[in-house]
Parts: structure tokens; C-alpha cells; sequence
């Protein structure tokens, strides 16, 4: 331990560190005061259980941001991720959290082993785990080695980002894990990758090859488009809010990305405007998808299931949770007035002025972001318009949501001081912003004191005196005075009419039931046909004949294909059981064998020592 330990280990309070342990606790209170009501449920061994691994995880990752010691970030690191895998298969007597804790924890590890390996590149040239010590080498690092550990941080910090392809655990762990702590791991645990990406590669590795930044904002558009198009496929809430913050890190990483670009031609402004983008959008997504986290698990309490197609009607048995997780939507799916537009909107901007910078190849490349970007704008409303609709409106499609119940008052709190949250970071951006700069110009070491964010117009215009020009306040504001406006006259002149109650008409139908909804499936399908080439959609049905000419029942059974379990994961599995099977032949249990294999390892050793 003392060879690790080859300098003190102190705790950073630079911008970046204060910046993502206030992320930590925005979530990481309203979901302790959550938990108190949900897991009443539980009996008292388990709760106490679930409140000191809730305490070790918040721990954990205040840890990872603020430790300044690699050999130390790694240790914090490792518990952080222990003790999500315990969260994760806290109610380990069902199959489902085995599997998807399995599936996490190797994951994890094998994220892990990648930044274990990019640190012991650090150590070899630096001589210390000491961060300044790295920083400080990494001047001097040739650029080929840099490539590699560039390339080795990618794939560790990416695989806890749940960056496509690298996403599998993702939709496994979050939904087996208690809601309070999806919202930890959505809101929170993955932006510690963002975190080690911004401290690693940005400030001691130094972000001066364009390519790094090319790659990330492919990355980032990939993850964007997958994780909101099998987002729109799901009926399981928590699935769906999964894939989701697949696509939301795809955004948080587009302003990354475009920062790193932005570095490496040297257009300061341009890459300060962009990290904004990207760090306001993850403290964004952190709030209202804590948020809808904890709302799906109201849900779950109330019901007992998290299948939407069994939902319905909710909006009149959990008028507050409704309430709060409507906040939440309307957020997520970047509409206006509320933050998620903000951000999106910056991220938008930063594009925008993007495509005005350099050649042809540039102007194409933010071409593209930009169109991808407001793809999954309008999928992400789609989805959460499904997401809400057939949850929460129209009649109940089962027992499950016809007997529900409401929240306990401290589940009520945590979502209501989220919701809260919301509208202040979505009319508090002028200031919010202003912070962020301070920010951005720590992590890029560029000075921001000329770039002064104000209110202007409702465009984004850099001044090379006058600083930067926001307009996101502006675009709320407007907004939010047209509707208001808008909503205003709509009640004036409906109030005005008289009310006449009546059926409305049902083309002949006669109590017209639940049974006679818009379903999730339905909803979804024209997305699923769209996008059939790469979902690979399978159906499937089945008649049991009363007799020759009459139907007893009729099922159908639809889903949908993982082309990354198919054709990556899959195969690569085999391969792993088709070695260890070869490798079980040579445990043959004779110790002549195995004296041999002895003998042949020191030989070989011999013969190759001088290459070590």
C-alpha cells in the first residue's frame, strides 16, 4: 500500500470538484427523504440495510470528485461501484436482480481494468499518482502514448457513462434497483464519468488533438439516437427512463466533445460556450431524471408494476405524482420554457456557430450534430408524451392501477423539492450561467473574465469586447408569456360558452371500456416500422379455436431485437466459454502436466526477461 501511497492524499476543492459534489447533493438529499417512505414497505433489517448502503454510495462518489490521488480514486472508485452492485441486488431473491447485477458488475470491472491500465501509463512517466505530478508529465508525453491512454480512459470512464456500444448494464441495473437509487445512479453515478473526463483528459492530459473531440461527438451522437429510439420501444417506465439517460449523456457529451474540438483549434470562446452547454445540461438531467426516477417508483408503490400497459387513470388516484412527473416530462423532452430546453437550446447554439468556424468537413460535422440533436428532441418528446399519456390518462387497464394508492408525505417531498428545482434552474439561468463560466474557465484554463454572459437577443452571438450573448432566458421568458397569454384566452372564451353535458359519439359502441385505448405498443409502432432496419422487430400470435368457425382467444406478441447483444456481445461470449472449455481440457489432473507447464512458463520467461 505504501508504494501506491508515494505522496499525501489530499481532497480537491477546485470549481470542477465543488461543482459536480453540488450535483451529488441536489440529488442525493430529496432521494434520502424519498427513501424513508418507500422502503417502509421493507422490514426493518432490509431498510436499515438500504439506508447504510445509501450512505457508503453518496459517500463514494463524493469521494471519486473530490480525491487527487489516482491510486486513492481508484479505491473510492471501486467502492462506489460495490456498493451500487449491493444497491442493484438489494432485493436479491428476485432472478432479474441477480442477472442484471451480474451483468453490471462485470461491466463495471471491465471499465475499470481499462482505468487501471491508463493510470499505470501515467505512473510509468510520472513516477507518482499525485495529479499535479501527472499534469505535469503529460507536457512532455509523446503523442502516441497519449492516443492510448486517451483511448484507455475513453472505454473506462465511457463504460459507466453507459455510451453506446458500451450501454448493455444500463437498461439491466437501473430498473432492478430501488427508485431512490435509480435516481442516484441515473442522476449522479453515471455523471462521475463525465467527471473523470473532464479532470483526466481535459486537465492533465490536455485536450489538443482534434480527433479526441471527433470521436467523443460521434460517440455522443450514437448514444443520443439509440438510447432515445429504444427508449420510444419500451413499456417498463424505468426501462425507458434508462435508455433515456443513454440519450441525455449523448447531449451532455456533444457539448464535452465540442469543447475538446474547440480546444484544439484554439477557439477559446467557442469551447467555454459548449462546456456550459454540456455542464448545464447534466446538472439539468440530473434534477428531472432524479425526478422521474422517483415518480416511477411512486408508481410501483401505488401498483405494483412498472408495465405502463397496465397503468391508466393514475392521474386521478396520484394527482400529485402525476403533477411532478408531468414537471418532469416536459422537461426532459426539452420543451420550453423549462431547463431541458435551456440546455438543449445552448447545445444547439453551440452547433450553430460551429458550422460558421473553419472548412467544409467542420460546417458538415456540426451540420449533422445539429440535425441529430433535433431528431432526438422530438423522439425524447414522443417518448415522454407515451410515457406519461398511457400511464397516468384515460381509464385504468388493470386491478393494479384501479386499486391504487397514494404516496407516503415523504416520497411527496423529495419529487416536490425536484420539481421546485426545476423551475429554478430553468428562470434562474442568467445566474446560473454566469456561474458556469467561472467554471468552464477553471477546467479549460482559459480566462473568462472578458466573456460576459448577458441577456441580449434570442440568438447566441460571440463579441470578440463584448463577450458572449445568451438568449435562453430571453426564449423562456417570451415564451412563457405567449402561453400564458394563449391559455388565458382559450379559458376566457371557453368559460363564456354554456356547458352542455353529453355522450360523445362512439361510432355505435356501447361503453366503450379500457380495453378500447391507445396502448404503449399501439403508440409506439409507427416509430418501431420507421426504424424496423435497425430495431429488427419480431411478432408473434396465437388462436385457440372454440370450434371450426369461432376464435376462444387470440394473443399477440411483439418486441424487439438488440443488435448490440446479437452481433457484439453474444458472440463475444461464446468466444470467452469456447476459450475457458479449451482451457478445462488442459486441467487434465495429472501433475506431470502441470509440472510441465511450469517448466515451459520459466523457460519462456527466461528467453523473453529482457523485453519486461
Amino acid at each position: 500500500m505504501a508504494y501506491f501511497l508515494d505522496s499525501p492524499i489530499s481532497f480537491l476543492h477546485d470549481p470542477l470538484s465543488l461543482f459536480f459534489l453540488a450535483v451529488i447533493a441536489v440529488v442525493a438529499l430529496p432521494a434520502f427523504v424519498y427513501s424513508i417512505g418507500y422502503l417502509e414497505r421493507y422490514p426493518r433489517s432490509k431498510r436499515i440495510e438500504g439506508h447504510i448502503l445509501f450512505a457508503a454510495f453518496v459517500l463514494s462518489m463524493a469521494a471519486v470528485v473530490t480525491l487527487d490521488h489516482a491510486f486513492a480514486f481508484l479505491v473510492a472508485w471501486e467502492i462506489m461501484s460495490l456498493t451500487s452492485y449491493f444497491l442493484v441486488l438489494f432485493e436479491r431473491e428476485n432472478e432479474l436482480s441477480i442477472q442484471a447485477a451480474t451483468i453490471y458488475v462485470i461491466m463495471t470491472h471491465a471499465g475499470t481494468a481499462f482505468l487501471i491500465a491508463a493510470f499505470l501509463m501515467f505512473y510509468r512517466f510520472a513516477g507518482s499518482f499525485d495529479f499535479q505530478a501527472i499534469k505535469i508529465a503529460c507536457q512532455t508525453m509523446p503523442a502516441q502514448t497519449k492516443n492510448i491512454i486517451f483511448i484507455f480512459l475513453l472505454i473506462g470512464f465511457g463504460t459507466k457513462a453507459g455510451i453506446v456500444p458500451l450501454h448493455i448494464w444500463l437498461p439491466y441495473a437501473h430498473p432492478q434497483a430501488p427508485s431512490h437509487i435509480s435516481s442516484l445512479m441515473s442522476g449522479v453515478m453515471i455523471k462521475t464519468a463525465v467527471y473523470g473526463i473532464l479532470r483526466f483528459i481535459i486537465t492533465i492530459l490536455g485536450a489538443d488533438t482534434t480527433w479526441w473531440g471527433i470521436l467523443i461527438m460521434i460517440l455522443a451522437a450514437i448514444s443520443c439516437l439509440v438510447g432515445i429510439i429504444y427508449a420510444l420501444m419500451e413499456n417498463n417506465i424505468k426501462k425507458l427512463l434508462a435508455y433515456s439517460s443513454i440519450e441525455n449523456m449523448g447531449i451532455i457529451l456533444f457539448g464535452v466533445g465540442a469543447c475538446m474540438f474547440f480546444l484544439s483549434k484554439g477557439w477559446t470562446m467557442l469551447a467555454v460556450l459548449s462546456l456550459i452547454a454540456g455542464l448545464y445540461h447534466l446538472i439539468n438531467h440530473a434534477i428531472f431524471k432524479g425526478l422521474l426516477f422517483l415518480g416511477s417508483g411512486s408508481i410501483y408503490h401505488a401498483t405494483g408494476t412498472l408495465n405502463i400497459e397496465k397503468q391508466g387513470g393514475l392521474i386521478h388516484r396520484m394527482p400529485y405524482t402525476a403533477g411532478t412527473f408531468l414537471v418532469g416530462s416536459v422537461a426532459i423532452a426539452g420543451l420550453p420554457p423549462l431547463n431541458g430546453f435551456l440546455s438543449e437550446w445552448l447545445t444547439f447554439q453551440t452547433f450553430f456557430l460551429g458550422a460558421t468556424q473553419g472548412n467544409g468537413g467542420i460546417k458538415v460535422l456540426f451540420g449533422l450534430c445539429a440535425a441529430i440533436l433535433a431528431l432526438t428532441s422530438g423522439l425524447a418528446a414522443a417518448c415522454f408524451v407515451k410515457a406519461f399519456g398511457i400511464t397516468f390518462l384515460g381509464l385504468p387497464r388493470s386491478k393494479h392501477s384501479q386499486d391504487a394508492k397514494k404516496s407516503p408525505a415523504a416520497m411527496k417531498l423529495g419529487m416536490l423539492f425536484l420539481s421546485i428545482l426545476i423551475f429554478v434552474f430553468s428562470f434562474g439561468a442568467c445566474f446560473i450561467i454566469r456561474k458556469l463560466t467561472s467554471i468552464c474557465g477553471h477546467i479549460t484554463g482559459i480566462n473568462t473574465d472578458a466573456m460576459n454572459f448577458t441577456v441580449n437577443n434570442l440568438t447566441v452571438t460571440p463579441w470578440a469586447s463584448k463577450g458572449i450573448y445568451l438568449s435562453t432566458p430571453a426564449i423562456a421568458a417570451v415564451l412563457s408569456t405567449i402561453m400564458l397569454v394563449a391559455g388565458s384566452a382559450i379559458y376566457f372564451i371557453l368559460c363564456r360558452r354554456k356547458n352542455i353535458i353529453y355522450n360523445t359519439w362512439d361510432c355505435g359502441y356501447y361503453k366503450l371500456g379500457a380495453r378500447n385505448e391507445y396502448t404503449a405498443t399501439a403508440y409506439s409502432k409507427p416509430f418501431r416500422i420507421l426504424f424496423s432496419f435497425f430495431l429488427l422487430p419480431h411478432r408473434r400470435t396465437k388462436k385457440i379455436w372454440e370450434s371450426f368457425y369461432h376464435v376462444k382467444s387470440f394473443s399477440y406478441e411483439t418486441g424487439t431485437t438488440s443488435i448490440f447483444k446479437k452481433y457484439a456481445y453474444k458472440p463475444f461470449l461464446n468466444a470467452i466459454f469456447g476459450s475457458a472449455e479449451l482451457i478445462k481440457r488442459m486441467q487434465a489432473g495429472s501433475i506431470h502436466i502441470y509440472i510441465g507447464y511450469i517448466f515451459i512458463t520459466i523457460i519462456l520467461l527466461l528467453i523473453f526477461k529482457d523485453r519486461f
